[in-house]
């Protein structure tokens, strides 16, 4: 395990490439997913082949990031971002996510300068909601399956705090004024994060944007081919932007 200690915190990473490259990217988990998953490593490592220093982390008080739970929110998650660009540099950076991560790269877009480009694949512009009967100090049991172990779970009780902190972001007025090129990656078949979320997320942004449709459901990550195919997409877009 490779630690990382920014002003804030003690991140876990995975990285790939030449550390003195002018070039950084940031490749976020979604919510309570990993960085270990294996699209997050798959890329990484095909960012890092063009020409990038990429990582991978774990977002403050999960998996292998040290901390509780009580960490884990989208403003730590964004402040944990930050710092990672500037500890590495402030360099020109790159930011794509998936699910949740992917509404973390539109949020670290529209607001961190340093970020030039960024891809979203099947996430939205606003936080998600609880469930309905959730109330102020309940915590919501999730489950994620290990990286090394699918059939296995890890419980992660995502206290009432998180949603509180969620309900303050929506990037939609903010990506209609944002000219960075972004690319908005969608799954035809996705239930969890709907293809309406993800085309309105693109609809509302400005020029220049992208829009790609991945037949999939919302865990691509399950599909060798599938990670290829998105792996592809986001290589010509670098290459476009």
């Amino acid at each position: 395990m490779n630690l990382v200690k920014t002003d804030s915190f003690e991140l876990a990473i995975y990285s790939k490439g030449d550390l003195n490259s002018p070039k950084l990217a940031l490749v976020l988990p979604g919510r309570l997913d990993t960085k270990d998953y294996p699209h997050m490593r798959s890329h990484v490592d095909f960012i890092a082949s063009l020409g990038y220093f990429a990582l991978s982390f774990d977002p403050p008080g999960t998996w292998e990031s040290p901390g509780d739970i009580s960490l884990y929110t989208m403003t730590n998650y964004l402040k944990a971002i930050n710092e990672l660009i500037e500890h590495f540099g402030d360099k020109a950076t790159f930011v794509m996510g998936h699910s949740r991560g992917g509404s973390m790269a539109m949020l670290a877009g529209v607001t961190n300068p340093k970020v030039v480009s960024f891809v979203a694949v099947t996430s939205q512009a606003t936080a998600s909601e609880p469930d309905k009967d959730l109330k102020p100090g309940d915590t919501q049991a999730e489950y994620r399956d290990l990286p090394d172990k699918p059939q296995e779970k890890r419980r992660f009780d995502l206290p009432y705090s998180f949603f509180e902190d969620a309900d303050k972001y929506d990037m939609t007025e903010r990506l209609k004024t944002c000219t960075k090129p972004k690319l908005f990656i969608y799954g035809t078949r996705d239930v969890t994060i709907s293809p309406e979320l993800e085309k309105k997320a693109y609809e509302v942004s400005a020029e220049p944007k992208t829009l790609y449709a991945l037949d999939s459901d919302h865990n691509y990550r399950w599909h060798p081919k599938l990670i290829e195919e998105v792996n592809r997409v986001v290589g010509d877009f670098i290459q476009k932007s």
